[in-house]
């Protein structure tokens, strides 16, 4: 009998280090990386074009890349999912796929502050090496969003402060 993998969860504002801390697990034995960005940026590139346009095209890939994850998970793999855990509904279709495959959690949350996180998120924009630039406008609409994870969910919290 097999032993689920881990799925690992990142929970973060945008440019607080969600791609970059999955390059670290990505270290762990047995261990993949599936991205959102580089998914919807090879699907759907053209498409999307505002905040509206990314919910509808990762809606679209959730639906399709759930079952795989949980999939992978029961053969024993361990999954880094670099797809933003920043909503409870974004949260309960991770907690779905934990569920479904009997896996093991943890959540990852980079708690950097909105300064820090603006900063970044410049200087990802000027440098051209990320999948998608945001805004500072863009920045303040998605982060209206963002919601920090608390006990009542029952997710293993992993909290990362910048150094």
């Amino acid at each position: 009998m097999t032993t689920a993998g881990t799925l690992h969860m990142i929970c973060g504002k945008i440019a607080a280090g969600k791609s970059t801390l999955p390059a670290t697990l990505a270290k762990l034995s047995n261990t993949i990386v599936l991205s959102e960005d580089v998914w919807l940026s090879g699907l759907y590139r053209d498409e999307m074009k505002t905040v509206a346009d990314y919910m509808r095209c990762s809606a679209k890939l959730r639906a399709v890349i759930g079952p795989h994850i949980a999939q992978l998970l029961r053969t024993g793999l361990s999954v880094v999912l670099d797809f933003p855990a920043n909503t409870l509904l974004t949260r309960a279709w991770m907690r779905e796929i934990i569920q479904h495959a009997g896996a093991d959690h943890q959540l990852h949350y980079l708690d950097v502050p909105d300064e820090v996180c603006r900063a970044r998120l410049r200087a990802r924009n000027a440098s051209g090496t990320h999948e998608f630039a945001a805004t500072d406008a863009e920045f303040d609409l998605i982060t209206s969003y963002f919601v920090v994870p608390t006990e009542a969910e029952g997710f293993n919290v992993i909290v990362h402060k910048p150094g």
